[in-house]
């Protein structure tokens, strides 16, 4: 049978999957089981887990493992899965949460868009469209991720539906531009500051909405929504403060 061009692209891209994990001993195992099943690159960040995950992830012959001394967040473990995509000179970087709210079923997914569309980022979306299984959004987490959406397609010139998913694909040679330092889970935002300095392209693909654990938290005082909002506003006007003068109306923007 011939292959179609995106067929013959895809065997032809070098695509890397990523997944930072912190104390997932209890999910990592299937979870890559199914990653593997579409990714024979798989990458996890262990972000200083105490609960048996670097054992699940030492006994593993098909994965790579870098491991954090301790627990540096989130998107720390981001920033060491794009260091080491740039490192080791891949096309497209694929990034998966290990909680099983993702189907690694649809990575590929992500690859054929990256290149079918040219995007720098493809980014997944909870709420583009509906799907059987959606779980319904915790009311908080909603009412939050709509507030910061609405801030990045109105005042950065974005035209997304969903901020928070971490379901992403990114064309690695777009990433080299980008300077990010924080840790935590707002890491995400300070890119989105990045890619509009940038002009990188975005692009979202459709995912189903899955809940496993509606009350896991986010650390400390993000727990509650009114500070995690605060939290997020800070990181995007330090992001917007530390961006150069040739990005414009943005430099030195304020939200919130």
């Amino acid at each position: 049978m011939e292959l179609s061009d995106n067929e013959r692209t895809l065997r032809h891209c070098k695509f890397l999957t990523a997944l930072p994990v912190y104390n997932e001993a209890s999910t990592v195992e299937s979870v890559l089981d199914e990653v593997s099943r579409y990714c024979d690159q798989i990458l996890v960040i262990d972000d200083g887990s105490s609960d048996g995950t670097a054992d699940i992830l030492a006994a593993r012959d098909d994965i790579v493992v870098l491991t954090h001394a301790g627990n540096q967040g989130y998107g720390a473990a981001l920033q060491t899965a794009f260091q080491y995509a740039a490192e080791q000179e891949y096309d497209i970087l694929v990034t998966i949460d290990c909680d099983g709210q993702h189907e690694p079923q649809r990575i590929l997914k992500f690859v054929e868009t990256c290149i079918e569309t040219g995007a720098d980022i493809v980014s997944g979306s909870r709420y583009l469209r509906s799907f059987g299984e959606d779980s319904p959004p915790p009311e908080q987490r909603r009412l939050i991720n709509c507030q910061v959406t609405k801030i990045l397609n109105q005042r950065m010139g974005f035209a997304i539906t969903d901020a928070f998913c971490g379901f992403k694909a990114y064309r690695v040679r777009s990433l080299l531009g980008i300077r990010l330092s924080e840790k935590g889970y707002a890491m995400p935002l300070e890119l989105w500051v990045q890619a509009a300095c940038h002009e990188l392209s975005v692009c979202e693909v459709a995912v189903p909405r899955i809940y496993l654990d509606e009350n896991r938290s986010f650390g400390d005082t993000l727990d509650d929504p009114a500070t995690r909002l605060s939290y997020y506003y800070d990181v995007m006007n330090k992001a917007f403060a530390a961006l150069p003068s040739d990005c414009g109306r943005l430099k030195g923007m304020r939200v919130g």
